[in-house]
């Protein structure tokens, strides 16, 4: 069944229904394995034919995640990062349509020779190029490979037909997990095992046979619910293991452990352990988690508020930084479309900081203005983040500088005074697809500004995603009106970080630094905020008692 290799290749299969957290047991699995010493990636095959997530809808797919190398990714991108402190690149996530794209491409060039392009094995080739290209690329002892969607999905169909080909052309150096659900039926108070029986089924069909079935389940599945299950999907009982709900999915990565899911992984590819994981950072962070008991409150003013995964990285990040200062992040949505002068106080009132979030576009950009200067009048902690920066730009122009008619040429292009304007590089640009400032780049801060204190460096690198900038013309106004523009691109002078010194945390950042935060590594500017936002709920609340 092939010969054998240094690299294991791991496939992470989905049946029953979708959202059950594949991500999130590819990413606990890899931390457990990079725990025990191990090198291991993580990539996502997407089923859609959109290049890349980056002209879909939050609506449609939650999250647009932003690779080190400006790719426009996948949302489990995220947890995988936060998961493994590994950054991702473009090879850790393939859609549909780069696999198609790439084919349609050869096959113009002539690189087919004249043949007839097929699904098989023109595109599955194409798909285990993508699989095997990270092998190739990193030394890596263990390469997960998670597929999109779930098992009978036609859109699914070509990334397995190429699991089937790589599992037979790897043998022992691959396995497949498939991840299940096994529903409660309350009115019979009884687990249902049919449904992974048939999952199981659809997948045999296709000619892949799991080696591990990770159960997904909210109460407990009994040992001979596990027997049965293992007897009808031709799976070892011991390598069926249970995934119940847990408070957090930072626990995952030691209910997995406690399941042995990486010693069964181990042991199925001929793995040598190097003894138990290295686990005390982790469950530090874990610990802080359960003992964190006063809470510190953010508003999180965004068009998205009521989908959960549209601002993931930013909720990550907040509640990272708030675990990391003995916190519990109490995380409030505040709608910018429902936001007005008349209601500011009511909503923001109660809050130990503000978070005015990032997008597109011109819905709910006023109510983002009302919480800028309500928030800036009222000396509240707040954070822009991308557009977020852009907007607290724009609310200072025109309530400080007095230029009434200020605004982003995005939103408004014969706006008089176009305080964010479109970057240079973009005017020509007719695709919107991967077209933005997108990836890593470097920002010096000046030293005695609020962010080079929050870093502890002058020199930093974060992830962008944006057309707009803020317009050069119009800084020395801003400067002198007290608005400090104190983090630039060195290369082109972009501004990036924009702060009132004169209040208590008053920060904006053209990039995302919610991309960079980790369990093991939050992003500092995060902490900071939060640790501000703690400083200035306790002065609250002892004003409120009137001491």
């Amino acid at each position: 069944m092939g010969t054998t290799s240094k690299t294991k290749y791991i496939f992470v299969t989905g049946g029953v229904v979708s959202s059950l957290g594949k991500g999130i047991i590819s990413s606990s699995l890899a931390n457990l394995l990079i725990a025990r010493g191990f090198k291991v990636t993580i990539q996502k095959f997407d089923p859609y034919i959109n290049i890349d997530p980056g002209t879909l809808n939050p609506y449609e797919h939650g999250e647009c995640y932003v690779t080190v190398d400006g790719h426009e990714a996948d949302l489990d991108l995220g947890h995988y990062e936060r998961f493994t402190d590994i950054a991702t690149t473009r090879a850790n996530n393939v859609t549909t349509g780069r696999v198609y794209q790439a084919v349609i491409d050869k096959e113009r060039r002539g690189d087919y020779l004249g043949k007839t392009v097929q699904i098989v094995p023109h595109i599955t080739d194409e798909i285990k190029f993508c699989v095997k290209r990270l092998g190739h690329t990193g030394d890596y002892d263990f390469i997960i490979t998670e597929i999109g969607g779930v098992v009978g999905d036609i859109e699914s169909l070509p990334f397995l037909e190429a699991v089937r080909q790589l599992r037979w052309e790897l043998g022992r150096d691959s396995l497949c997990i498939h991840l299940t659900y096994v529903p409660f039926i309350a009115a019979a108070k009884e687990l249902k095992t049919k449904p992974t029986q048939h999952s199981v089924k659809q997948l045999q069909e296709l000619g892949i046979q799991p080696d591990v079935l990770v159960l997904r389940t909210e109460h407990e599945i009994t040992p001979e619910a596990r027997r049965k299950i293992a007897l009808f999907c031709n799976v070892a009982p011991e390598d069926v293991v249970q995934s119940i709900d847990v408070k957090s999915i930072y626990q995952v990565p030691v209910k997995m452990h406690e399941q042995h899911l990486d010693e069964i992984v181990l042991r199925l590819t001929d793995t040598p352990s190097r003894g138990e994981p290295h686990m005390a950072p982790w469950l530090h962070f874990l610990d802080k988690m359960a003992r964190a008991e006063k809470p510190v409150t953010i508003g999180l003013v965004g068009k998205y508020v009521e989908l959960q995964d549209a601002y993931k990285s930013i909720n990550e990040a907040l509640f990272h930084a708030a675990t990391y200062a003995d916190h519990k992040l109490d995380l409030r949505y505040i709608h910018s479309e429902k936001l007005n002068a008349g209601n500011a106080d009511e909503l923001l009132g109660q809050l130990d900081g503000v978070i005015v979030a990032p997008g597109f576009g011109q819905r709910g950009i006023e109510g983002k203005f009302v919480a800028l200067k309500w928030c800036r009048t009222h000396d509240v902690p707040t954070f822009g983040i991308c557009l977020g920066m852009q907007c607290m730009v724009i609310e200072y122009a025109r309530d400080v500088l007095g230029l009434a008619q200020a605004n982003s040429s995005e939103m408004n292009p014969a706006t008089p005074d176009p305080v964010i304007d479109l970057m240079e590089e973009q005017k020509n640009l007719s695709n919107m697809g991967g077209t933005m400032r997108l990836g890593a780049y470097e920002c010096e801060l000046l030293p005695d500004s609020l962010a080079a204190k929050a870093y502890g460096a002058t020199k930093v690198s974060e992830r962008h995603r944006h057309r707009f900038e803020f317009n050069e013309k119009y800084r020395a106004a801003f400067e002198e009106a007290g608005l400090r523009c104190v983090g630039e691109n060195p290369a082109t002078h972009l501004v990036e970080v924009v702060e009132v010194p004169g209040l208590r945390w008053f920060l904006g950042t053209q990039y995302h630094p919610e991309y960079r935060s980790t369990v093991l590594h939050p992003n500092p500017l995060f902490v900071s905020f939060i640790d501000a936002a703690i400083a200035y709920g306790k002065e609250r609340r002892l004003k409120a008692e009137g001491k």
